[in-house]
């Protein structure tokens, strides 16, 4: 096939029409962004991973949408100013326990003694931490883009062996 019939071909088939077509953008904040925190899974009884411990956390944020704004962008990454701010704010060199944790209150304790920056979150883990970070960034994005762009997955990185995805059906 030419070039020629290539071009002809796309001039026939304009993806932009289409209402299944789909633009996605990414942005990352890799494990040197400095967002370090500690925690634990309380309901771990068979696992060290009941034990406090911490990672330098990594989060992939993925944005979709059918219409290009006026710039031909999914979306502007200068709107991830805020949510980059959030992030250090919840897990730079924070504490982070589930509310159920049956030492929430020794935890309560420590942060009202200055030891620790405590966030009291529904539930911890990787993929409550990206079910956590989803449904904050995904109303700010559907807010300042009208619905024209959703949040279609955030994945968090404990290191690079382990990671959890967390996904809205569309």
């Amino acid at each position: 096939m030419s070039h020629e019939d290539v071009a002809e071909l796309l001039v026939k088939h304009t993806f932009a029409a289409s209402p299944a077509a789909i633009y996605r953008s990414t942005k990352n904040y890799d494990h040197a962004e400095g967002l370090s925190c500690c925690f634990r899974q309380w309901r771990a009884e068979h696992s060290h991973c009941k034990l406090l411990h911490g990672y330098a956390l990594a989060f992939k944020f993925v944005f979709a949408t059918h219409q290009l704004d006026q710039h031909n962008w999914c979306y502007d990454f200068g709107g991830m100013k805020q949510v980059r701010q959030w992030l250090h704010d919840q897990f730079d060199h924070t504490l982070l326990v589930a509310e159920d944790d049956p030492e929430l209150a020794t935890f309560v304790e420590l942060a009202n003694k200055g030891l620790v920056d405590l966030r009291i979150m529904p539930a911890v883990g990787c993929e409550q931490t990206a079910r956590f970070c989803h449904e904050y960034v995904s109303a700010l994005v559907t807010h300042e883009t009208a619905g024209r762009v959703w949040l279609e997955s955030v994945e968090v990185r404990e290191h690079g062996g382990n990671s959890a995805v967390f996904e809205l059906s569309r």
